[in-house]
């Protein structure tokens, strides 16, 4: 054996990686230490540079400077990081040294690199255990401190118990134990990057985090990131929480969801059978009750007049509560369809208040309509606004016994609308019963009246406020009350007016 054959022997039993490259950072010669310590073989590192196989990309900069270093002042020495085969990053003591021909310039270099990792592990459990190792501990979440490497230096109890782990087993592991193996790759990516801006928040916004046990099994988890500076380097603080509570919790809410849209569907499907079946007889029973009391088919005396007007009476009032409940329906459910387009408010009001003059007649009530003299056109859905008007005309009327009814349509500062804009405003007034102070809060509540209980003297669904005040809501529009007991009660619907306004831009159906 010559002494060529006896170096290579020596240096190939060295422990540590023995590297010489060319002065451009070519592999010339690589040990079986360096493959233990980097995983690559001779054969794959041969002809290939340094940087390519070792310095991450962040850091190629500052390899070149140091190879600089030593071609310049004969050596370096120096602790950094080099990543491995594996993908995985560890801390290196280097030193390097130039060696020079016989003409005394450099023919290449000789490294010696040294597996520091496990040291580095140590000295940062060391140092982040003496300030932070009691307030850990204390700490309800798990907590994983992790050096720039990706080797964990520290881990509560909370983090064993977590993982699964026995106490103080997962110091010196790489992060990516802990992380299923799918994510892993892109784990040491993502770690690399946050190593190089590093800045307090949550990991993996808007994506779902896994964490692995040591008996193979996963679990869904939170994990809040936060630098820590010292003086041997920045280390990276991870709260982790298992949420598998909250996420059964939220699939129990989502299978719920899933459950109640189907209900809703449903209750809608049998609506809108039923609405079509029930209103059907009902619309039979009020005409040929109709017919009977115009007495077509017959003469009827005065008790037969009186029983055929109450099921007339009594099919109406059911008919009116199908309708209301079917209203009030499609306006929970959102599917209400409105219209935009601009009509004559002062027209509606007439056509409104016509259709009542025959029910305030016969109970012998005056019914006033009072307008302004100018153009009163509103751009909103007119049925809603009609249903509204019949909603509170309708009221009047039948809370009042005595007097009369007043509608009056003015225009005047929307006070409510924060912008200064002009608003139509529509009062119903009546001398009616009137509403006692403590009871107007209950007045737009569904299935609501005033005089509840067995003595009621009025019928009524109790829904017709509340739909027109869900049907204001919808236009933009407002509904208030004043009101004296005894003395009688203002409705009064104020719509959104713009002067001249014949159309809204880019108005749509809801």
């Amino acid at each position: 054996m010559n002494d060529t054959d006896f170096g290579k022997l020596i240096l190939d039993e060295t422990p540590d990686a023995v590297i010489v490259t060319a002065t451009d950072g070519a592999v010339l010669y690589w040990t079986r230490g360096a493959e233990s310590v980097f995983g690559y073989t001779a054969a794959e590192a041969i002809g290939r540079t340094l940087g390519e196989l070792i310095v991450p990309p962040e850091m190629r900069d500052s390899e070149r400077a140091i190879m600089f270093d030593t071609l310049a002042n004969g050596s370096a020495n120096y602790e950094t990081m080099r990543r491995a085969r594996n993908g995985s990053l560890i801390y290196i003591d280097s030193s390097s040294k130039a060696v020079r021909g016989s003409g005394g310039r450099p023919d290449c270099i000789l490294w010696t690199k040294k597996d520091v990792t496990p040291l580095r592990v140590m000295r940062d459990a060391a140092l982040v255990g003496a300030r932070f190792g009691t307030l850990l501990a204390s700490m309800p979440d798990a907590i994983i401190m992790a050096n720039a490497a990706g080797r964990i230096v520290l881990a509560n109890r909370q983090a064993d118990d977590l993982f699964g782990y026995p106490h103080g087993a997962l110091r010196g592991q790489l992060l990516e134990v802990l992380i299923p193996e799918r994510y892993r790759a892109a784990h040491v990516d993502q770690r690399v990057a946050y190593a190089l801006a590093p800045t307090q928040r949550p990991m993996g916004v808007g994506r779902a985090l896994y964490g692995l046990r040591q008996n193979g099994t996963e679990f869904p988890i939170e994990i809040s990131l936060s630098p820590l500076a010292t003086e041997e380097g920045t280390l990276v603080m991870s709260a982790i929480r298992d949420i598998s509570e909250r996420k059964r919790i939220e699939h129990a809410l989502q299978e719920k969801n899933a459950e109640l849209a189907d209900a809703s569907l449903a209750k809608d499907r049998f609506l809108s059978s039923m609405s079509h079946e029930l209103r059907t007889p009902l619309n039979a029973i009020i005409g040929f009750t109709g017919t009977l009391l115009m007495q077509l088919p017959g003469p009827v005396n005065v008790e037969q007049e009186r029983q055929l007007r109450t099921i007339q009476s009594s099919a109406r009032h059911l008919l009116s509560l199908i309708n209301d409940i079917l209203d009030i329906t499609k306006i929970v459910s959102g599917k209400v369809e409105l219209k935009q387009e601009p009509f004559d408010c002062r027209r509606l009001v007439q056509d409104v208040a016509a259709m009542f003059a025959p029910l305030a007649h016969a109970k012998g009530l005056a019914l006033r309509v009072t307008q302004v003299e100018r153009d009163v056109t509103v751009c909103t859905d007119r049925r809603a606004v009609q249903q509204i008007l019949i909603n509170l005309l309708n009221n009047a009327i039948k809370f009042t016994e005595h007097g009369e009814v007043r509608v009056d349509v003015d225009i005047d500062i929307d006070e409510g609308g924060g912008d200064g804009g002009q608003a139509v405003r529509i009062d119903v007034a009546d001398t009616g019963i009137g509403i006692e102070r403590d009871k107007l809060g209950l007045l737009f509540k569904p299935f609501t009246q005033i005089d509840q209980g067995s003595t009621r003297q009025f019928e009524g669904t109790g829904l017709g406020l509340h739909l027109s005040e869900r049907l204001a809501g919808l236009i933009g529009a407002r509904i208030a009350v004043r009101s004296r007991f005894g003395e009688g009660s203002v409705f009064t619907l104020r719509l959104p007016y713009a002067p001249g306004q014949r159309a809204l831009p880019g108005a749509a159906a809801r």
